[in-house]
């Protein structure tokens, strides 16, 4: 009875949830209508103004834009992969014909070749034998050891002081020197109010002026007179001050005991004079009275090797004396199997080119031939000389000969009838062009156009051309079709 109760009671509870629900769902449809409804007088009350066919548009425009930007996006991405494309296959195409023009170029050179100016030469190296008239002088104290006067490769003449032998004593003397020199430049400083004069005034000007000199040179010899100079200009004032001094003073004491010591190593100096004008220079090899112009008949290949000298050695400085050397004239003795060195003849002229680089004129003097074919040749020089007194045995160079002009290769020439010719090309059309070699080398020619009485001599073809000039074009290696259309 009771659990009758108890479902019935449920049952009406479900019953009422339900209608609620009914109820509350009924509510919102109604209250959906009604907002449906008010949208609806919304649109048609602005229809007339266009509002909403402006939303509506604004909507489509939106979405036209986001599909054209899309469009246009993709239409890019193609063009530029297609831009790459192509120039990727530019650079390929580009990287095809370079190779191949280079290949082309080096299986099949170019065929024509450009008139210009240019030099060609006919050279040797050669090692050389320095021949040089010197005479050697010493004096009878040359064991004391000497003191240079002149510098190496300096020009005396005669009679003048070249050089002098220590005396005995002389570095004690000198030592003493030394220390009253600065015993007087300290009593001068110290009395210098006293001792000043115009002269002393002078002196001090002519030392601060070669003592700023002095660190404006690099020339050793330059430096040498300077010191020089500014140790006379001491001496001199340090005599003034020793003058102008009361008698018997300090400071002219030092200034008497100073000379005494000087008068002392002059008087036994043996100073060594130049015996004839030239060119001054210590260095002595044993080789003056061997390797002299006096007879060049004797001078052969088996003579200079006997010698045994190093090529390249530099000869040393002598402590003993020294020699005067020809300063106009040297020679140098060679021997060469050159064809140059076998047409060479007496007299003829030509370069040589020194160990410095430097280029001289050079002539033969004397020839002489050697059983096995070569020749041994003397040239003289009459520049450099100077430049050669520490060598006795060195290599230089020969220029046999040397051309300028119109420089144009060996192949581009051919001959008939003992006259050479050149083939020019212009615009596609071949010209036979007469030339007049003036030197050849055995890949270059150096040539140029003929006078006008050569030609009249000559009597040639008037229709050969007989005028070559800078930048025409000629033909490298003509071939017989080539040279055949032009005959």
């Amino acid at each position: 009875m009771k659990n009758n109760k108890k479902e019935g009671k449920k049952n009406k509870d479900k019953n009422i949830n339900n209608q609620e629900k009914t109820n509350i769902i009924k509510d919102k449809k109604k209250i959906y209508k009604e907002k449906l409804q008010k949208r609806e007088k919304r649109i048609n009350k602005h229809k007339d103004k266009g509002i909403y066919e402006n939303n509506e548009s604004i909507i489509l425009d939106k979405h036209n834009k986001n599909l054209n930007i899309e469009v246009t996006s993709k239409n890019k991405k193609r063009i530029n992969r297609a831009k790459v494309i192509t120039v990727f296959i530019l650079i390929i195409a580009v990287i095809i014909y370079i190779s191949a023009s280079v290949y082309n170029l080096i299986i099949n050179p170019t065929d024509t070749v450009v008139v210009k100016e240019g030099r060609i030469s006919s050279e040797e190296t050669v090692i050389g034998y320095i021949i040089r008239e010197e005479t050697v002088i010493k004096g009878e104290n040359y064991k004391n050891g000497m003191v240079q006067i002149k510098n190496e490769g300096e020009k005396v003449a005669n009679g003048d002081p070249i050089f002098r032998y220590y005396t005995s004593g002389e570095e004690e003397l000198k030592k003493k020197i030394a220390d009253l020199d600065i015993k007087i430049q300290e009593a001068m400083e110290e009395n210098n109010e006293n001792l000043f004069s115009p002269d002393t005034k002078l002196l001090d000007t002519q030392i601060e002026e070669r003592l700023s000199n002095v660190y404006d040179i690099n020339d050793i010899q330059k430096i040498n007179e300077y010191k020089k100079d500014i140790s006379e200009y001491i001496t001199k004032k340090a005599k003034i001050a020793g003058d102008l001094s009361p008698s018997g003073s300090y400071l002219k004491k030092l200034i008497d005991e100073r000379s005494g010591y000087e008068n002392e190593l002059n008087s036994g100096a043996e100073y060594i004079n130049a015996t004839s004008s030239g060119i001054v220079s210590y260095r002595i090899d044993g080789l003056e009275e061997i390797l002299n112009p006096s007879d060049f008949s004797k001078i052969n290949k088996e003579f200079l090797d006997s010698l045994n000298l190093k090529n390249g050695q530099i000869i040393s400085s002598s402590s003993e004396g020294g020699k005067i050397v020809n300063n106009f004239i040297s020679y140098i003795a060679c021997t060469s199997k050159s064809e140059d060195a076998s047409n060479a003849k007496i007299g003829d002229k030509v370069k040589i080119r020194l160990p410095s680089a430097k280029e001289v004129e050079g002539k033969v003097e004397y020839i002489i031939q050697e059983a096995n074919g070569e020749n041994t040749i003397i040239f003289s020089i009459t520049e450099g000389i100077d430049e050669l007194l520490s060598y006795r045995k060195t290599s230089f160079d020969i220029i046999w000969w040397d051309a300028e002009g119109y420089k144009v290769p060996n192949s581009s020439i051919i001959t008939e009838n003992d006259l050479n010719y050149v083939i020019r090309t212009r615009a596609g059309y071949l010209d036979k062009v007469l030339v007049k070699i003036k030197k050849k080398t055995d890949t270059y020619s150096v040539v140029t156009n003929y006078s006008t009485s050569e030609l009249k001599d000559l009597n040639i073809d008037k229709n050969v051309s007989t005028s070559i000039i800078l930048y025409d074009e000629l033909i490298l290696k003509p071939t017989e079709s080539q040279i055949k259309s032009v005959t």
